[in-house]
């Protein structure tokens, strides 16, 4: 009853680390190898490995908003503003969805921290 969290490269290394304190799982596109996809491709590559995908790039928000609307399936994106949202909100937020959410329940979601 757990789902993993996918990073792009923009998430501060303080929130993965906090995060995987809280025993998050926590993969991010760094370690992956997928730094440098386009949004489309490292969406799909959330996808892939089953995890919500955790941004704060506008860009992301906007092809998982094209794929809701054109019926196209992802495993969920989670976006929070990278200067408006507090870290330890994020921190907070993102270890209640891991933690209380499957995959499933995400699949197709776009999600707004805060919360």
């Amino acid at each position: 009853m757990a789902v993993g969290i996918y990073t792009d490269v923009h998430i501060s290394g303080a929130i993965i680390t906090a995060l995987r304190s809280r025993e998050v799982d926590v993969l991010t596109s760094v370690e992956d190898g997928s730094r440098r996809f386009q949004d489309t491709d490292l969406l799909d590559r959330a996808t892939e490995h089953g995890r919500i995908l955790y941004t704060h790039d506008d860009d992301l928000v906007k092809e998982a908003m094209r794929r809701i609307h054109a019926g196209i399936p992802f495993s969920g994106v989670v976006y929070s503003h990278q200067l408006r949202s507090p870290i330890a909100q994020c921190i907070e937020d993102l270890e209640m969805i891991a933690k209380i959410t499957d995959s499933e329940e995400l699949n197709g979601l776009l999600e707004y921290i805060p919360y």
